[in-house]
């Protein structure tokens, strides 16, 4: 299972910081993560589409 890791953690085959990612088995990755050191790291390479908001724009009003 990928995880993100919030904390450094390390052992004998890796030394890892705070936003690594790596992949462990599942029993150990869900431990990491209910003890608050990793978040499960959502399907790779899927992005989302966001519509950006645009800037509000008022017009003068005219007298007359």
């Amino acid at each position: 299972m990928l995880i993100r890791l919030l904390v450094g953690l390390s052992g004998p085959a890796f030394s890892l910081g705070p936003d690594d990612e790596r992949d462990f088995p599942q029993d150990e990755a869900i431990r990491l993560i209910e003890a608050g050191y990793a978040v499960p790291v959502a399907g790779a390479g899927s992005e989302t589409a966001v519509k950006t908001p645009t800037s509000e724009r008022r017009g003068r009003k005219r007298a007359g």
